[in-house]
């Protein structure tokens, strides 16, 4: 993982020097964005869980260095106000909701956690830059900022109807997350119009992997895993602040 680590850290590097071969390119884009967030926390001792879908917001800024090939290249660093966290999966050996014991209501739990998430990627492009479509691939690290987290429930916390659970892990219920600081990497594939006049509309799916864990995960810890995973699907709007002159650019 650190190899890979490296690895995306020197692209990036490459990516943004000026290079003496290829086309160059001297562009700067900025502009937000929109989504949806799915995501779920891989827990050891497991915990059975859906994707708890969230909201995404963010300020996007994109430098386009050069075209190698048919390849466009470009750095695309990212500001996200985005939630994530876990909604649990509460069911008996039937795979049916387990019921609470002091009402005829199926038990429902989840975690929400906001986060100011700072991606940073290298990205490759292939397609039209000033008028038509163009598909692009981007990966690269991401550090999150926890800003809140709140908990929905319709359950007394330690009055779960655990006798009937598949599984009676429920420490997280009442664990207030230990590490602030998130981090992993992440990484994206989608599809960019543009228009000279208007500017660049991209829808893109993204998955983020967590590196880090939300709680400590020593001997004598509960949890030894507990990483984030999430599916991103979001809209952008970017429009050019600086171009370059150049009468062959399509």
């Amino acid at each position: 993982m650190r190899r890979l680590i490296l690895f995306i850290v020197t692209f990036l590097a490459v990516v943004t020097a000026r290079a003496q071969v290829g086309e160059y390119r001297n562009e700067l884009a900025v502009g937000g964005s929109a989504g949806v967030t799915m995501t779920s926390v891989n827990f050891l001792p497991k915990v059975p869980q859906g994707l708890l879908m969230g909201k995404t917001v963010g300020l996007t800024l994109r430098y386009t260095g050069e075209k190698y090939f048919n390849s466009i290249c470009a750095v695309v660093a990212e500001v996200n106000l985005a939630e994530t966290g876990w909604k649990e999966s509460i069911l008996d050996l039937n795979d049916q909701p387990v019921m609470r014991l002091d009402a005829d209501e199926a038990e429902r739990y989840e975690r929400r956690l906001t986060y100011l998430q700072v991606p940073v990627f290298a990205r490759l492009g292939w397609g039209r830059e000033r008028r038509g479509f163009q598909f692009f691939f981007q990966v690269g690290p991401q550090l999150g900022f926890l800003q809140s987290e709140r908990t929905k429930t319709n359950f007394v916390i330690g009055q779960q109807n655990t006798n009937a659970r598949t599984s009676s892990v429920c420490a997280q219920d009442t664990m207030a997350v230990e590490n602030k600081l998130d981090y992993g990497i992440a990484a994206g594939l989608g599809l960019e119009f543009s228009h000279p006049k208007v500017g660049h509309f991209l829808l893109e799916g993204r998955y983020y992997y967590g590196l880090g864990n939300l709680y400590g995960n020593t001997k004598r810890d509960y949890f030894a895993i507990s990483n984030q995973q999430s599916i991103v699907v979001k809209l952008s709007y970017l429009f050019d602040i600086i171009r370059t002159r150049n009468s062959k650019i399509k």
